[in-house]
């Protein structure tokens, strides 16, 4: 059911409900959940219709439909290491790696980052600190992160 209900044929992508066509950024963890492989083209094509429509930048934003609070105005920093995950997994790691050190560069003098960030101007937003936004790069870290016979 899943899969029939949530495939978009014409944007070649899942969607974020059953007969929608809107994009949730929650859709690149559909290989992390185990729902499918990074090699089925179905993946593939859920990525590039994520970063299509909700990527802004070296960010992504959760989503671009209004909500109770309007357009969202920030990105949703999780989803950004959510996308960083979803490259590497399709092979595109360096993409990936500079995608994961932008974030870095945008962490406080503590090494710590925020809920949100504007995609304009880098600041921090929102809860802070934010717990899913580090888990997001302990994840991605882990991913990213050379073996250590290459590293020496």
């Amino acid at each position: 059911m899943f899969e029939k209900s949530a495939w978009s044929s014409e944007r070649n992508s899942f969607v974020e409900s059953f007969g929608g066509k809107d994009l949730d950024a929650s859709l690149l963890l559909l290989r992390e959940l185990g729902f499918m492989r990074a090699d089925d083209p179905r993946f593939a094509g859920t990525v590039a219709a994520v970063e299509k429509d909700l990527r802004q930048g070296d960010l992504l934003f959760r989503y671009v439909g209004p909500d109770d609070f309007g357009r969202p105005e920030t990105a949703f920093t999780v989803c950004t290491f959510w996308y960083a995950d979803a490259l590497h997994a399709l092979g595109r790691t360096e993409e990936a790696r500079e995608i994961f050190e932008k974030l870095l560069a945008r962490r406080n003098r503590h090494g710590l980052l925020s809920e949100d960030l504007d995609a304009h101007t880098g600041e921090l937003w929102g809860n802070f600190p934010q717990t899913y936004s580090m888990v997001g790069l302990i994840n991605s870290a882990m991913k990213l992160s050379r073996p250590w016979e290459a590293a020496f």
